[in-house]
């Protein structure tokens, strides 16, 4: 018997489980609340695309007429060429048999419909590839056509990472899921709920937690519920997570609690301890947490307890997921999308909620964002450490909002003092502070890729914005990263509020230049979109935008609204999203910007060296006083010469320093030379207190004379490229 039954529902990611009953069931386990956790999605995927299954699909939707389509009539033609090497992909995508890979990429071994009509478009892109991703490739493109035969003829809201999404997006009120939720299960719920009701006999919880990330896991959720209630009543049931958290804060509506007993906002820890306490012992303490008394929606946050802090926490336990069984896929040729979905990630935050918080767009009202608390980077480590030896992976995926570059370096340090060997990634803002040295030393630790938001590319609308950095800023951390071989990610946006349409134009031109000097390797753009809790939402009319609200009984978040503009940005969505495909790839840059579009549009006024421009205006010499300098190279070999001229001799050291790709020979004379090799050692990055600039100089001119000259020298400019680092 378990205590609580955590469940994440159908479906958020194939390749990885979401953190979000990991996190709560790791600091359950510090109180003592025996605790079982499921990610259902990815187990009604395994049962799913398994031949058995799948053959009854096929012949479901031919009794029952549903193949209507020519591509469907393909699929279903074809069904024994699909369900033959279904299991056998299934385990290639688990990693469990790497050499099918040669067998996948074979001219015609697996069956094509309609979603390799692209492959030819994507040759250019995928040809380089290494064979396991070119197979992962054609195999994710197997398994979306059999995808597409279910959403024709089996179920129109399945999706691989969202279920019924449209059903939970931007509903107001209550009334289309209820509907829908009194319908006859879809074979997909029938699926679910077998794998729901060996889990509960197994467990027999006397709570059960449904974690509701994404609009995509909403439905499921509810029908779980619904299923859970009618079958056992005594059993009870609460929704968290970031759904709930950002939509849900409005409701009204009683018949939700048809289905759940409670729900709870924001962090869950505090609030489902205390449920734990009101469902054992009669405690009338609750946190943050809605229910239905004498039939009307009631808010209970009745309990003056603090929210734990981060490092009371503990560590997010991952334990019960099927860890060994996620699928790897590669969906599109972009090098980030391929990190979300190929490769497994524990994920962990840096910081809670952001340090930033200025953002107009974002829900900078709300608690997860609003309250910011960094976790100190040697409990971080120790939390990477344990999640190692718990899952035997070493890839972090740190899910931060923004994570603050103070703690990036001192993360950075503490897993390069342990000699750990880790790959990570996260997302940060392009601010100053992302200096070339920081880069260097952040990718020294195993740090691979940023993901960061451009937003709109305009220095007026970055204002607007208030997100702390300028187009310049940006060009110069994404060249600082970019040379550090850190890939960059950056989030994109147009149809922000007064934005014109040469405001657009000329954002595309910047992001061109961008791509094109090769500083930025991957991007996404969004159209932006009203929030309630943002400020804009909050005061529309400082930024021109007029909303149009609807009566709230359920979820509430995006708001419809007019631009004073007048411009339908929408149209715009198609040339923005293509080029910058071709732009990722190398290609399309010598292009009028006109090309990419159907419609009009104006000559941009960005000049065609505008990003190069802004990557000379930088100073060379601005080590700050307060910069800590860390050696992260090797101790050198050592050659004394000697050389007189005019009856002196000059002695000096030649100090040879091997990288892992080069040799760097520097000399110096003898005095420097000792003493830059006493100080390497105590430069080291093992050591506790490591040295600032301001505290090298000084004893550097105990004994010397001018630290600036010696510092700028070409020796120590030869020496800083190699690892010598001012952060």
């Amino acid at each position: 018997m378990k205590d609580l039954l955590l469940i994440t529902p159908p479906f958020t990611q194939l390749n990885t489980p979401y953190p979000g009953t990991a996190y709560l069931k790791g600091f359950l386990k510090t109180k003592g609340i025996s605790t079982f956790q499921m990610d259902l999605g990815i187990e009604v995927i395994l049962k799913l695309f398994t031949k058995d299954v799948f053959s009854e699909l096929f012949d479901y939707a031919y009794e029952n007429d549903t193949i209507v389509t020519e591509n469907g009539q393909r699929i279903y033609s074809l069904r024994h060429e699909y369900l033959k090497p279904l299991d056998e992909v299934i385990k290639f995508l688990q990693g469990k048999n790497n050499t099918f890979a040669r067998q996948i990429c074979t001219l015609n071994f697996l069956p094509q419909a309609s979603r390799f009509e692209q492959l030819d478009d994507l040759e250019y892109a995928f040809g380089l590839m290494g064979m396991q991703d070119k197979a992962k490739h054609l195999a994710t493109l197997y398994l979306e056509d059999l995808s597409d035969f279910i959403i024709e003829c089996i179920d129109s809201n399945f999706g691989f990472s969202r279920y019924a999404e449209r059903l939970g997006q931007s509903a107001n009120a209550f009334e289309e899921l209820y509907k829908e939720l009194h319908k006859d299960p879809t074979r997909i719920d029938e699926i679910t709920l077998e794998i729901l009701e060996q889990r509960i006999q197994e467990t027999q919880p006397k709570l059960i937690g449904l974690s509701v990330p994404f609009p995509g896991n909403l439905y499921s959720a509810f029908r779980c519920a619904q299923y859970i209630k009618a079958k056992y009543p005594e059993i009870k049931i609460t929704m968290g997570g970031g759904f709930p958290n950002t939509e849900l804060r409005s409701l009204t509506d009683t018949r939700v609690f048809e289905f759940f007993d409670f729900i709870t906002l924001d962090d869950g820890e505090l609030p489902v301890e205390l449920l734990y306490k009101y469902l054992s012992d009669d405690s009338q303490e609750l946190k943050r947490t809605f229910l239905l008394e004498n039939n009307v929606v009631t808010y209970k946050n009745n309990c003056t307890t603090p929210d734990y802090k981060q490092a009371q926490v503990g560590t997010p336990d991952y334990s019960d997921l099927l860890l060994d069984q996620y699928i790897s896929v590669i969906e599109i040729a972009n090098p980030m999308h391929s990190l979300w979905s190929d490769g497994r990630w524990n994920k962990l935050t840096m910081a809670h909620g952001c340090y930033w918080g200025k953002c107009t767009f974002c829900d900078i009202s709300l608690d997860y964002i609003k309250i910011y608390e960094p976790v100190a980077a040697k409990l971080l480590v120790d939390r990477m450490e344990e999640l190692i030896a718990q899952t035997g992976e070493y890839g972090f995926h740190f899910v931060d909002e923004a994570a603050p570059p103070a703690l990036m370096k001192a993360l950075a340090l503490e897993i390069i003092k342990r000699d750990l060997v880790v790959t990570w990634w996260t997302n940060i803002r392009f601010e100053k502070n992302f200096t070339k040295d920081l880069c260097l030393l952040l990718k020294a630790s195993g740090c691979i890729a940023i993901s960061g938001g451009l937003e709109v590319a305009s220095d007026r609308l970055l204002k607007l914005i208030d997100k702390g950095v300028t187009v310049q800023q940006v060009a110069q951390v994404t060249r600082n990263l970019t040379e550090a071989n850190i890939m960059v990610h950056s989030y994109l946006m147009y149809g922000y509020p007064t934005q014109t349409e040469q405001e657009t134009v000329d954002s595309l031109e910047m992001v061109r230049q961008l791509f094109e000097i090769g500083i930025l390797q991957s991007g996404f753009w969004h159209q932006f979109a009203l929030t309630t809790h943002s400020p804009i939402g909050k005061n529309p009319q400082d930024y021109g935008v007029t909303p149009h609200y609807n009566t709230i009984t359920f979820a509430n978040n995006d708001v419809d609204f007019s631009d004073s503009t007048g411009i339908d940005h929408t149209k715009f969505s198609y040339g923005l999203k293509k080029s910058l495909f071709n732009f990722m790839h190398g290609i399309g840059f010598e292009l009028p910007l006109q090309d990419w579009f159907d419609f009009n549009i104006p000559n941009t006024t960005i000049p065609p060296h505008f990003i190069e421009d802004c990557l000379q205006n930088e100073g060379l010499f601005n080590t700050k006083p307060t910069s800590k300098i860390v050696w992260l190279g090797q101790k050198p070999l050592i050659e004394e010469q000697s050389k007189t001229k005019k009856g002196r001799t000059f002695h000096h050291l030649l100090m040879t320093f091997h990288t892992k790709t080069e040799a760097i020979t520097i000399s110096l004379n003898k005095d420097h030379g000792d003493w830059l090799l006493e100080q390497l050692d105590v430069l080291m990055p093992h050591n506790e207190k490591l040295p600032t600039f301001s505290l090298l100089k000084k004893d550097f001119e105990t004994h010397f004379e001018d630290f600036e000259l010696f510092w700028y020298s070409k020796p120590i400019v030869k020496l800083r490229a190699a690892g010598l680092l001012a952060i």
